[in-house]
């Protein structure tokens, strides 16, 4: 199964789209203006997407938002992004192809920014090569391994108010960084996450991640996340590292990214989310603005995913490790026992009993066997980068 993704304004959504040939559903990302306000998926019959079809498939929320927007945009004065300057990061390590369509879509951003490329112990040139084609983008060698050396190290090579840091395999909208920097129109905050869409949707492998673990769940909805009504230690919900823009001064209060953390450690990810809970507990205010769009280039084979799953599950129990031990949360017990009963185990036993209902059984163990790794992986990634001189 493929799907076709589109990208069109919500009055335009009741056209019908022909000539899609190898496609079995399209996705329609929906917007009202700049905005993103909804999206819905179709079936394509006969290489056509039926407008009529499409209409009657948008949710009364999706509209209401739309209306909302609309009469803000009418009512209200446009809001001016505040006079900051921004340093746009891209941490980086042996994918080129990536990087290369990363970097020409900030060629298009709207909003004028640096351009950073961190790269993160490469073995070879390939990624200097790609850097060097795109004039007026710094490149600089991160030589300690580990995706959180890579974004402190993009944190001391800028000198602007805010990082916007985007994965290799993201690709911006034109307006993603307009977005972020409004949001930072409030002192407070102290970070925003974006909305992020899937790239492609080209096989089984990349439509199961999107269900199981895509980003685009988070809604179209503008959040405002701060203690003490958001819980410290569920900052899944806040958004990723894929999507992402730091005050920079947030680092002089609560200090970098954990480098025992995230990818090129044995704790896999975990390192934005854990900032994340750092963030809040620091005081500061986090925004989920979905106007922060990007789109993200899914796993593309069963393994990635299975891989990618347990990771994500690594790098979970990583992070409240390190709450535990370094910031002496222990609500994070709690956590890991109420997400266990209530969450991860009710959804292995309807595996065996209603198997439609949930992610596959060897989604589910994946993780599960990725949370119990987490303690151990933290230890020995904390350990090592003890050694080196980072913590």
């Amino acid at each position: 199964m493929a799907t076709k993704i589109f990208d069109v304004s919500l009055g335009d959504a009741g056209q019908d789209r022909s000539g899609i040939e190898g496609y079995d559903r399209a996705l329609l990302l929906l917007r009202e203006g700049r905005r993103p306000v909804g999206q819905v998926t179709v079936p394509i019959r006969n290489g056509t997407v039926s407008g009529a079809e499409v209409t009657r498939a948008i949710p009364a929320f999706t509209l209401e938002l739309a209306a909302a927007c609309s009469a803000e945009a009418k009512l209200c004065s446009p809001v001016a992004a505040p006079e900051l300057l921004a340093t746009v990061a891209i941490c980086t390590r042996e994918r080129p192809d990536d990087l290369r369509r990363a970097l020409a879509a900030l060629m298009r951003l709207e909003t004028p920014a640096s351009i950073l490329v961190i790269d993160n112990c490469s073995t070879e040139t390939l990624t200097r090569q790609v850097v060097e084609s795109f004039p007026g983008v710094k490149y600089v060698m991160e030589p300690n391994k580990g995706l959180d050396n890579a974004r402190n190290r993009a944190l001391r090579e800028s000198e602007t108010d805010i990082v916007a840091f985007i994965d290799d395999d993201a690709v911006a909208d034109r307006y993603w960084l307009d977005a972020i920097l409004t949001a930072f129109a409030d002192p407070e905050v102290g970070c925003v996450a974006g909305l992020t869409m899937p790239y492609e949707l080209e096989n089984d492998a990349q439509e199961q991640f999107e269900r199981l673990a895509g980003f685009s769940k988070r809604g179209f909805v503008r959040r405002i996340f701060r203690m003490p009504g958001t819980h410290p230690l569920a900052t899944g919900q806040i958004g990723a590292g894929a999507n992402m823009g730091i005050r920079r001064s947030v680092v002089e209060k609560i200090g970098y990214f954990d480098p025992a953390l995230d990818a090129g450690t044995a704790t896999q990810s975990g390192g934005d989310h854990e900032y994340f809970t750092r963030l809040l507990r620091g005081g500061y205010t986090i925004v989920y603005e979905p106007a922060a769009l990007n789109w993200h280039r899914h796993r593309r084979t069963p393994d990635e995913i299975l891989k990618a799953v347990h990771g994500y599950g690594v790098g979970v129990y990583a992070s409240w490790t390190r709450s535990l031990l370094v910031d002496r949360e222990f609500g994070v017990l709690r956590r890991a026992v109420e997400w266990f009963l209530y969450e991860q185990l009710p959804s292995l036993i309807r595996s065996f009993i209603r198997p439609a209902s949930v992610a596959p059984r060897a989604v589910i163990m994946a993780e599960l066997r990725g949370c119990m790794k987490g303690p151990f992986a933290y230890l020995k990634a904390r350990r090592i980068a003890r050694e080196s001189g980072h913590v």
